[in-house]
């Protein structure tokens, strides 16, 4: 058997809290994490339309069929199988809504804040490691590093935004050994970060992001 590839054109969709315009000050990235579409977590981020803040939420490129073969559809960043040329894919798709984004903003000087969350994380970690778009804050929520990341070939990338770890105290994903765990990984491989925590499961808190906003605008 012979195996070949085909780069082939793809529509992928993204969601926006509002229309860009000349009063946006910061753009957040969003990034979903497993079974979850973009224009349900979009949600999450209400209370930061002040009117000077613009959401952006790609979605993930693998869609499907949560539950048999209908019914509720979710997507995922990626999987085992090909995972190098889906990382390669979903790179190049956030580099390209990135872009179209900016294109349509008057103001070149917006603050810039990429959040992954759950499997979302390792999707703004590779991205930020290879793609072409810059971030002045990366907020890993509910997740890590990627555990396949050179973070000594990385650490220069990461170490010129702010890294924030967000993490809830009950979450059922994360035990709170690994939080210790990929904290101790971090300082021991250089790369500087904050840890933020709240009282809560593996979920979006308004109060935290509210919390976190208020954190990266230095107020």
């Amino acid at each position: 058997m012979l195996k070949k590839n085909i780069i082939i054109p793809k529509t992928a969709r993204y969601f926006l809290s509002a229309e860009p315009s000349g009063n946006i000050e910061e753009i957040w990235f969003v990034c979903h994490g497993y079974a979850q579409l973009a224009n349900y977590f979009i949600k999450n981020f209400e209370a930061l339309n002040t009117g000077k803040a613009l959401v952006v939420a790609p979605e993930a490129l693998n869609r499907f069929y949560w539950n048999g073969f209908s019914g509720k559809v979710v997507a995922s960043w990626m999987t085992k199988e090909d995972r190098e040329d889906e990382i390669r894919d979903y790179v190049a798709y956030l580099d390209a809504v990135y872009q179209e984004v900016l294109s349509q903003l008057e103001n070149k000087n917006v603050k810039i804040t990429v959040l992954g969350f759950s499997q979302g994380t390792a999707t703004v970690c590779r991205w930020l490691a290879n793609g072409r778009s810059h971030a002045d804050n990366m907020v890993l929520w509910a997740g890590a590093f990627p555990a396949d990341m050179d973070l000594q070939l990385n650490k220069a990338v990461f170490n010129e935004m702010r890294t924030v770890l967000v993490t809830g105290d009950q979450d059922e994903f994360i035990k709170e050994e690994q939080v210790k765990e990929h904290e101790q990984l971090l300082k021991e491989n250089g790369i500087s970060h904050e840890v933020l925590r709240f009282s809560g499961r593996h979920e979006i808190r308004e109060e935290t992001l509210l919390e976190l906003a208020s954190r990266l605008r230095g107020a």
